[in-house]
């Protein structure tokens, strides 16, 4: 399916620029559809599921037709779509429920992970163990049994037959320096390799401890590359921040976020180096930790 998020952020881009094209302000538009000022900022910045006979309303006050007015509707059309993220509402977590709708009509995933393993490679040991860690630091927006739930859906979404290909660095430092209990780090490192050796589409690569000379910016956190098939919905960008993800489809910013995600896959060990690194790390965990774990 078409990722409805792409498509509502494609549809409020569309909505803003033919707005503005007619020289009307939104205040104008919102009187004219009969529609709150506020209703018509959330729609232009994509923060709620258009309506199909409001985004109809909004084309006709704008006096759109032809082939423009069959384009919005049908980019509306799949903007308003529900997939199977709805199903779980907030219980999933919001940002967890973002990428499960963007995973959906996704091309093609890069990914570079610094820290944690992402979640379409997680066992669900690790999944539970991370959900602990969460809870410790205060009181967590999702409910842990149907936020594991998810997470194996996307992971089944993703890793199905015809799935998108799926390209992960991920980063020494991070693999080194865990904060799960060793046995449990032990088994999603074995997971990690048995993915990647029998999953053709899932590319595993990392990134060494030792690289020599940076020779472009280091992404700061979490970066995650997108496609997609219809040309007209632009690559994305995600950065992730603790409290927050940015989501960039600017050319100059995805462009800026590539060079990044460049210099890190350059860098990194090869495939078979890197398979070979995870079993090394997952002998090397159980060593250290002693015969008590």
């Amino acid at each position: 399916m078409t990722s409805p998020f792409v498509r509502r952020r494609r549809l409020a881009a569309e909505l803003r620029a033919l707005r503005e094209a007619r020289g009307m302000t939104a205040d104008s538009l919102s009187r004219l559809i009969h529609q709150s000022r506020m209703k018509i900022s959330k729609l232009e910045n994509a923060h709620i599921r258009p309506d199909l006979a409001e985004v109809m309303k909004i084309l006709d006050a704008l006096e759109v037709t032809g082939d423009k007015w069959h384009e919005i509707v049908r980019i509306a059309r799949d903007a308003a779509e529900r997939g199977w993220w709805d199903s779980f509402g907030d219980a999933m977590g919001d940002r967890q429920r973002i990428y499960a709708d963007i995973e959906s009509g996704a091309e093609t995933i890069r990914e570079y992970q610094p820290g944690a393993v992402p979640g379409i490679l997680q066992t669900p040991e690790y999944t539970w163990a991370l959900i602990e860690l969460a809870k410790a630091e205060g009181p967590i927006g999702y409910l842990p049994e149907r936020l594991a739930e998810a997470r194996l859906q996307r992971q089944r979404t993703v890793l199905c037959p015809g799935g998108p290909p799926y390209e992960v660095i991920l980063d020494e430092v991070g693999l080194r320096r865990f904060s799960v209990p060793p046995e449990v780090m032990r088994t999603q490192l074995h997971h990690i390799i048995n993915i990647a050796e029998t999953e053709p589409r899932v590319t595993i690569r990392v990134f060494p401890l030792v690289t020599g000379m940076v020779e472009t910016l280091m992404p700061r956190s979490q970066l995650i590359l997108f496609t997609f098939p219809d040309p007209s919905d632009p690559p994305m960008a995600v950065a992730a921040t603790v409290s927050a993800d940015l989501f960039h489809t600017e050319p100059d910013e995805v462009a800026r976020y590539l060079r990044r995600y460049g210099y890190v896959r350059n860098a990194a060990l090869s495939e078979v180096s890197s398979l070979t690194l995870l079993g090394e790390l997952a002998d090397q965990i159980i060593d250290q930790a002693g015969p008590h774990t």
